[in-house]
């Protein structure tokens, strides 16, 4: 399996494609190549005007799946998102890479704002013939659900460590079908600590530390609310 993911920060966060792929290598065994088209506060549009990068990509990558991300925070637009998004899925379709809406999700002092999300991904996804990676919902269902389960990075609008966890593994069954549980624990920091200047992204890793352990007890019930889809 071959994967484009096509975004911004809330794709690239804590490597979350590379998390992706650890969770599909202990799900079916095999590891997927990953790659990622994604920089900070990005849209659709910008993407696709942007059509050198990613034609090229979807013609001669090899790609079997293409994430394809809108910006989040703010949300543009519903009509924009659907006319930019459809015609991004109607490049993959003529390239034969099978397009895969991924839902975010609101930022935690706007909860209101998820149910757009929702509606514009779900009928992006029906209308076109994409396959849909539906975090925004799963995300809304266990922030409502566990007060312990703190899903957002610190500035209450990109995604946390658990939060990564969460969009990994819908991204795992989106694809794959499933998602194993030898996932549970298993995470990515990239910042390892430090804070992030949004408008010009530094990341200093020590490598050693990148890896790490969640609560066990945590990653099963975003598990569980995964599986009720």
């Amino acid at each position: 399996m071959k994967v484009l993911f096509l975004g911004n920060s809330h794709t690239y966060f804590n490597d979350m494609p590379e998390l992706f792929a650890r969770f599909v290598l202990k799900t079916t065994g095999q590891k997927p190549d990953v790659t990622m088209l994604s920089y900070s506060g990005r849209t659709l549009e910008w993407h696709r005007k942007e059509y050198f990068a990613l034609r090229f990509n979807l013609m001669y990558g090899g790609y079997d799946y293409c994430i394809i991300q809108q910006a989040a925070h703010p949300y543009p637009p519903v009509e924009e998102t659907l006319f930019w998004g459809k015609d991004i899925i109607e490049l993959c379709h003529r390239c034969r890479v099978k397009p895969v809406i991924y839902m975010t999700w609101a930022e935690k002092a706007y909860p209101e704002n998820q149910q757009k999300m929702i509606d514009t991904c779900e009928k992006l996804a029906a209308d076109n013939g994409a396959l849909l990676a539906p975090v925004g919902r799963v995300w809304q269902s266990v922030i409502n659900k566990y007060d312990d389960i703190d899903l957002f990075f610190t500035d209450g609008e990109h995604a946390g460590l658990y939060g990564d966890f969460l969009i990994a593994a819908v991204m795992c069954k989106a694809l794959t079908g499933t998602v194993s549980e030898e996932i549970i624990g298993m995470g990515q920091d990239f910042i390892g600590g430090l804070e992030i200047d949004f408008e010009h992204p530094v990341f200093v890793e020590e490598k050693e530390k990148v890896p790490v352990v969640l609560d066990f007890e945590k990653c099963r019930r975003i598990l569980e609310e995964i599986e009720k889809g």
